[in-house]
C-alpha cells in the first residue's frame, strides 16, 4: 500500500500531495492560532511580496510554485472523473476553464469529450506551468494568461468552469466574477461550479473545514467551502436560470450548474 500510494510518480500520486502540504501547507498551520486571533491569513508572511493571496505569491519563487500546483494537480486529479464522466458537458463545443490551473482538469475534460475543446484563464505563471505540459498532453486545450478579476473573460465559449476557486474568495468577489460569465456567454450557454461543498447548515463536511481554515489562515484570508446553496443563490441573482446542484460526489464535492 505504502509503494502504491507514495513510490508512483502517477500524475495523481500521494507523493506528489505530501511534498506540497510539506513545502506549503503544514507550516502555515503552525500559525493557525495567530492567524484566528488577527482574523487574518497572517501565515502568509512566510512567502514575500506584499500581494493579498497565496497564488501571486508563489509567482515570486517558481520552483515552489510548482510544487504546489503539482500537489493541487494531483488531489484534484482523484476527484475530477466525477465532473469530467457528466453528460452535461457532451454538448460543449468550446468550454472556458477559469482558474484552471495548469490544465489538468481540462485535458481530462477534452479526452472525454472529442467534440470540446478547452482555454484555460488563469496567471501569467501558472499559464507557464500549462504550457510545460501542454507539449505532451493537452491537446485541444489553449492557454490564455491574465487576471481573472482585472481582465474581461475571453469571448466564443458556450460554458464557463469554475473548478475549485471561487472557494477562495468573499461573496461579493464571487458574484463579480459570476456576472463576468454572464456576460461572456452566449443565450443558452451553461456555467459549471465545481467544488467543496459543505452541508447548508455549515456543521458537516471535514475536507470543507480544513479547506476554510488553508483560506483563511494562508491562502487569501477569505472564502470557504461555501454549501451549495449559496452558489444556487448567487447565480440566480446574476440572471442565471435552471439552477440545480448535483451533489453528494466524491471529496464532498458538487456541481452546480446554471444556464443563460
Amino acid at each position: 500500500m505504502a509503494g502504491e500510494l507514495l513510490a508512483s510518480d502517477a500524475e495523481d500520486s500521494w507523493s506528489h500531495i505530501l511534498l506540497g502540504w510539506r513545502e506549503v501547507y503544514y507550516p502555515a498551520f503552525a500559525q493557525m492560532t495567530e492567524a484566528l486571533r488577527a482574523g487574518t491569513n497572517t501565515a502568509l508572511s512566510r512567502f514575500p511580496g506584499d500581494e493579498p493571496t497565496l497564488y501571486q505569491r508563489l509567482s515570486r519563487n517558481p520552483e515552489v510554485e510548482a510544487v504546489f500546483h503539482r500537489a493541487m494537480s494531483a488531489f484534484t486529479l482523484r476527484s475530477v472523473d466525477a465532473l469530467v464522466g457528466r453528460e452535461e458537458f457532451r454538448k460543449v463545443r468550446h468550454l472556458l476553464d477559469v482558474g484552471g490551473g495548469d490544465g489538468s482538469t481540462a485535458a481530462r475534460l477534452v479526452s472525454r469529450h472529442p467534440g470540446m475543446r478547452c482555454t484555460v484563464f488563469d496567471m501569467p505563471s501558472v499559464s507557464r506551468l500549462a504550457e510545460e505540459n501542454s507539449e505532451r498532453d493537452l491537446p485541444g486545450v489553449t492557454l490564455h494568461p491574465g487576471d481573472i478579476f482585472a481582465d474581461e473573460f475571453p469571448v466564443g465559449a458556450d460554458a464557463v468552469l469554475f473548478s475549485h476557486v471561487l472557494e477562495i474568495f468573499a461573496a461579493e468577489q464571487i458574484l463579480g466574477l459570476m456576472r463576468k460569465a454572464y456576460d461572456a456567454l452566449p443565450d443558452g450557454g451553461r456555467v459549471f461550479v465545481y467544488g467543496y461543498n459543505v452541508s447548508d447548515d455549515e456543521t458537516t463536511g471535514i475536507f470543507g473545514a480544513r479547506l476554510g481554515l488553508y483560506f483563511n489562515v494562508l491562502a487569501s484570508g477569505q472564502g470557504m467551502a461555501y454549501p451549495a446553496r449559496d452558489y444556487e443563490r448567487w447565480l440566480r441573482e446574476v440572471g442565471f436560470r435552471e439552477v440545480a446542484t448535483i451533489g453528494d460526489l466524491p471529496y464532498e464535492h458538487g456541481l452546480t450548474l446554471g444556464v443563460k
